[in-house]
């Protein structure tokens, strides 16, 4: 039941520095699309003052059910089932939102759907932290990202990589601003959103 991603392998501890710091004051993040369970229990362990809320949907509860079990980490919540592409979720607010590899693989209404979700459910103040593939001035970054994105749109043609500043768009419009835009290994960036109303 346990699933392995070896790209999740690769990019954890990466991830992992550059959210460190804005989750340092933080006692609870929801993570969006917990794929696996792998980045999960790799955060969860090295944050242990905070929550970490695992949420996807149900077909993939199994495999991050089976993470968390395994490590038995005092501060790692079991999954519930969150669909982006419904715009009022029943959480309580939380002081950040953590999502890896998502964007990229919705709609493009699923992803305005996640950010109207987010500008509602983040507490004033939070941070939104937003991991993946974009491209830029709508370019490629790489001959790499290209090739993904084809390979995206052949499996499912309302996926693709998705344009930075469309997603700088809607971050304003659900009230995030940019904070820092960081590059990353593998051609990917972590965008990081504060909720400023």
């Amino acid at each position: 039941m346990r699933q392995y991603s070896e790209a999740c392998e690769r990019n954890k501890e990466p991830i992992l520095e550059v959210i460190k710091p804005y989750l340092s004051h933080s006692k609870k993040v929801l993570e969006i699309g917990s794929g696996t369970g792998q980045h999960a229990v790799h955060f969860a362990a090295a944050l242990p003052h905070l929550t970490w809320q695992t949420s996807d949907l149900r077909a993939n509860h199994a495999s991050i059910i089976a993470w968390i079990e395994q490590t038995q980490l005092p501060n790692l919540r079991k999954p519930f089932t969150l669909d982006a592409a419904r715009r009022y979720w029943d959480i309580e607010p939380v002081d950040a939102i953590f999502t890896a590899n998502t964007a990229h693989i919705m709609a493009w209404d699923t992803v305005k759907s996640m950010f109207t979700g987010i500008g509602k459910n983040l507490k004033p103040g939070g941070h939104f932290l937003l991991y993946g593939p974009f491209n830029v001035g709508g370019n490629y970054t790489s001959p790499s990202n290209q090739q993904f994105d084809q390979s995206l749109k052949k499996r499912d043609p309302e996926s693709a990589i998705r344009d930075y500043e469309d997603i700088l768009s809607h971050g304003r419009y659900n009230g995030l601003s940019l904070l820092e835009r960081h590059q990353m290994p593998a051609n990917n960036m972590l965008l990081v959103f504060q909720k400023t109303i």
